[in-house]
Formats: C-alpha cells, sequence, structure tokens
C-alpha cells in the first residue's frame, strides 16, 4: 500500500478513528489494533513476507532477553551473533544473493573458466528488508551494549518492529525512542494531530509535484544517454539529485506525520541537505537514521576517529562502502559509497567534518553569503556527480554516462518526452529551492506563518500543485522501496 495512493487514504482514517476511539482505553489493546493494522497495512503488498516480519521479531525478542539474562560475556557475545547471523543472512540471501552468485561466475569467466549454470534463483525482494532488519538488530546490540533493558511485552515489541508508518522505508528508529513511546500511554494530542497532517501535505507535495513530476525526464534522459549532449546529461543527473530527495524526504515527511496521528514521534531523517556545506554536513542532514545507525554500531565499535587518523580512514572507507552496498545489490552502489569516501576523508583531515552540526546555512540572516553560496553548489555538485552511479543500470552504463559528458560539448534544449514546457520546472523547482531555505531552521514545520491567511493560501497553492502534476500514467513507487 503507497501512502500516495486511494487505498491509503481510505485506510489512514479508518485506522484512525479505531485506534482512538474504540481500542484507546487500554494500552495492550491499542498497541494490539494497530500491529494488527501494519500487518495489513504490509501483507497487501504479498502477505508471504509477514512471515519474515514475525520471524525477524521473534529472534530479537528472545535473543534480547538472552543477551539481558547471560552471566558471561562469551554467552552474552553469543546470543549477539544469533541475532546478527540470523538478520544479515536474511537480508544476504532475499538482497544479494544473486549479486554474490553473478559477482563470482564473472570472477571464474575473467580467468577463463565458463561455468554451465548460475545458479541465481528467482528471488522477490521483501520491500522494506533493509530497514526492519536493521531495527531488530539495533535492539539486541542496545541490550548487549547494556544501554537498553529487554522488554517483557511481546506485543509492544512487534509494534515497535512493524509500525506501519515507517516499516517499508524508515526512518529506522532505535528501541530507545520507538518502543519507549509504544509502552507509554498516549492521549489524543489536536496539535500534534494538526501537525501531522501538515506533514503529510508537505510530503505528498514533494513526491507528487517534485518528484514524480520529475521522473519521466530523468528516466528518458539516462536511457538515452549516448543521444544527448553533456548540457541534457548535466540537466538529467541534477533533476534526479532533486527527484530523490523529493521522493524520500517526501516518504519520510508522510511517514512522521502520519506517526503523530497516532501520538508517536518519529526521528527526523532529513535535515534540508541541500544546504549543506560540505560533504560531511551533508551526510548529518541526508538520511539521518542510516547514517546513525552506521556511527553508533559500526564506526564507533570499529574505533570511530579514536583510534588515530590512518585507522579513522579506515573506518571512515568501510562506512561508506557498507552504506553503498546496503543501498543495492550492484557494484554502482559500492563505487557510489567509495565516491562519497573519497569526498568526505579531505574534510575529515582538515577538521571540518563537524563544524557545521549545530548551525544551519546564513543562521539569522535573510540570505547566504557569497562563500556560503559557493560551499553549497560545490557539495551539490559533488553529490551530484555521485548519483550517476547511484541512478545507472551499471557500470559500463555509468561510465558511458561520464564519456558522453566529455566528448559532447554541443548544446541543445532538451525536450520533454512528454511535451511539456522546461520552463514550468526550472520555475518550480526555483519556488521550491526558495521555500525551503525559508524553512530551513525547523523539517518539521513546513507551513509556519503567524497569519491564517497566509497558512490557507499555502495550503491551497500545494493542493492545487498536487492536482495539477498529478500523472495517473507515472509509476508512483518510492525510489527506496527497491532497497
Amino acid at each position: 500500500m503507497l501512502f500516495n495512493s486511494l487505498d491509503f487514504f481510505i485506510f489512514l482514517p479508518i485506522v484512525f478513528v479505531l485506534y482512538w476511539f474504540i481500542f484507546y482505553k487500554k494500552l495492550q489493546i491499542q498497541n494490539f489494533f494497530i500491529l494488527t493494522a501494519s500487518y495489513i497495512f504490509y501483507g497487501l503488498w504479498d502477505w508471504r513476507f509477514l512471515f519474515l516480519i514475525l520471524a525477524s521479531t521473534l529472534v530479537d525478542f528472545f535473543v534480547g532477553k538472552a543477551i539481558h539474562s547471560s552471566d558471561t560475556n562469551r554467552m552474552r557475545k553469543s546470543w549477539l551473533w544469533v541475532s546478527i547471523i540470523f538478520n544479515i543472512g536474511l537480508l544476504g540471501f532475499f538482497k544479494y544473493y544473486n549479486f554474490f552468485i553473478g559477482s563470482w561466475v564473472d570472477f571464474l569467466s575473467f580467468f577463463g573458466y565458463e561455468l554451465k549454470s548460475t545458479w541465481t534463483l528467482q528471488i522477490i525482494l521483501p520491500v522494506g528488508i533493509s530497514f526492519y532488519t536493521f531495527q531488530t538488530m539495533s535492539y539486541s546490540l542496545d541490550i548487549y551494549y547494556k544501554r537498553l533493558t529487554p522488554t517483557k511485552n511481546f506485543i509492544a515489541f512487534a509494534t515497535f518492529v512493524s509500525f506501519f508508518p515507517q516499516l517499508v522505508a524508515g526512518p529506522i528508529e532505535r528501541a530507545s525512542n520507538l518502543l519507549s513511546q509504544i509502552t507509554t500511554k498516549r492521549l489524543f494530542n489536536y496539535i500534534q494531530c494538526t501537525e501531522g497532517l501538515k506533514l503529510i501535505l508537505w510530503g505528498l507535495f514533494k513526491k507528487v509535484v517534485i518528484a514524480d513530476s520529475i521522473a519521466p525526464i530523468v528516466d528518458d534522459i539516462f536511457a538515452n544517454y549516448s543521444d544527448y549532449p553533456a548540457s541534457t546529461l548535466i540537466l538529467g543527473v541534477s533533476l534526479f539529485s532533486f527527484q530523490v530527495y523529493g521522493d524520500f524526504s517526501g516518504y519520510s515527511d508522510i511517514a512522521i506525520g502520519t506517526a503523530k496521528l497516532f501520538g508517536i514521534e518519529l526521528m527526523s531523517n532529513f535535515k534540508f541537505p541541500t544546504f549543506s556545506r560540505n560533504v560531511a554536513e551533508y551526510w548529518q542532514r541526508w538520511h539521518v537514521s542510516l547514517s546513525t545507525w552506521f556511527r553508533h554500531y559500526v564506526y564507533i565499535p570499529l574505533g570511530g576517529n579514536r583510534v588515530g587518523k590512518l585507522k579513522s580512514i579506515r573506518n571512515i572507507i568501510i562506512i561508506f562502502l557498507v552504506s553503498g552496498f546496503w543501498h543495492g545489490a550492484n557494484w554502482t552502489f559500492i563505487i557510489w559509497g567509495a565516491i562519497h569516501a573519497l569526498l568526505y576523508i579531505p574534510v575529515f583531515l582538515m577538521g571540518r567534518n563537524r563544524i557545521y552540526m549545530n548551525t544551519v546555512v546564513a543562521e539569522n540572516k535573510w540570505f547566504p553569503s557569497i562563500k556560503e553560496i559557493a560551499q553549497i553548489l560545490l557539495t551539490f555538485s559533488l553529490v551530484t556527480f555521485s548519483r550517476v552511479f547511484f541512478r545507472s543500470e551499471s557500470i559500463s552504463d555509468a561510465f558511458g554516462f561520464l564519456q558522453q559528458i566529455c566528448s559532447d560539448f554541443t548544446y541543445k534544449n532538451y525536450q520533454h518526452p512528454l511535451g511539456y514546457r522546461m520552463i514550468d520546472y526550472f520555475i518550480l523547482l526555483g519556488i521550491f529551492i526558495l521555500y525551503e531555505f525559508r524553512i530551513r531552521r525547523d523539517e518539521r514545520s513546513p507551513f509556519k506563518f503567524k497569519s491564517r491567511i497566509t497558512r490557507f493560501l499555502a495550503y491551497t497553492l500545494v493542493i492545487l500543485g498536487m492536482l495539477l502534476f498529478f500523472d495517473d500514467n507515472i509509476d508512483r513507487s518510492f525510489i527506496y522501496f527497491q532497497f
């Protein structure tokens, strides 16, 4: 069930009414209801994969209790490995099995040995598996590191794993935030609900008006890159940066907003990364839940930046390579991760990786300085360059795309594949960027105006924009569902 579908707009009000007006008296019943709704939400994709969620839930629920009750560190570590092997094994089989088999076959063929059978399987990737496996595994890891005491309430834990607003594409929550709210009595809060509806509206705008409207242009340019000059290819990959941002941050806004309707506060997943002044700040603002997951459970256990420059660089490279591999079973994602490691390391060596942690661009100013504008444009350009590999189907396509940029410097006006005027998209993106710059200090308040008339006008324009740009012929699924 997609957030931007008619099914969801029927499903959500029904669940909301039953949650607050029928099943509100007892917390356990309320949690059981939202768990049931979450399983229905996920099962409408493919009910068979519900058994995977249930299996992951059962394993980490009992592993968490076993770790906590173990008397020796050896036993604690053994139980932790049960969680890690199970979850990584589950993810590895469904997401990476064919990748490893194909890579092994290619490796052998390089030495002249051709296999008669590749042993590949027709495996369907369960939607959201990269997200909920990391979420359940973090629970066991937090108990192992004694940051958390295991819950005895299986219904609450199962709800934590499968909470439908963030189940299929995050944010990847830690039990210390989400589970603690699930085990606490929740009361209806009108202000919280209105804030949630505003975030849902803004997320839908970013998805429908920004991401979906750009998608046909990006698809056309990347599919036919050999037919276009450098100017068009640069346009295509630049628009892809806005497409993937509108798509994924739009999903996160809808998820956070939907959770608010049920009295739950999820972590922020995007903090206006478009306005980042270096690559380190970009990763503090882009897909925050994944970045923090890798920092807490991989980077810091490896020693972080406390083990000397060389080992710190090693840890940075590991983090970005693993992050790239998390995104997909393709060498293009690994190269994308490697590029970001190479971009991050100079910032780290200059000691500038933490200077923008608590500030936004043009702090307490109306406009950024010339220096800040240059920093933003440089960061955007570097990140956008890396997305050639993120978007391309194969390494050969990515290098072919880059080679075409370097070899054909002619210019011609790009014609929209559906015949629309490109100037309309440039105006739309310009307005969007300016508006996001205005609200850059608070990612949870997209319609923060003192005047009711101004707010009403903003709501009206956003809704009209969605009606104008909605196209039923466009694939409306979210990009990160494939991860």
